[in-house]
């Protein structure tokens, strides 16, 4: 599943932005959000999440049971 970030939570410290390997998160409407057709959860690039890795407010970026779990090409 792509990751979203919880508008409510997000305090607009620009840490994912730089972090995401697929350019998917940007501002949007004060807040950040995650483009779920860009989001691969980071699989191929790092072995977790970079926007929960370095998010400073728990359970902000999270998984988006309305988009399907990424699958790498093979």
């Amino acid at each position: 599943m792509a990751y979203k970030i919880v508008a409510s939570q997000c305090t607009n410290c620009t840490a994912c932005e730089a972090e995401c390997p697929n350019e998917a998160i940007s501002e949007g409407g004060g807040t950040f959000v995650i483009d779920p057709a860009k989001c691969t959860e980071c699989i191929g690039h790092f072995d977790s999440p970079q926007c929960v890795a370095v998010c400073p407010v728990d359970d902000t970026c999270v998984l988006d049971p309305a988009h399907p779990r990424y699958r790498q090409a093979s």
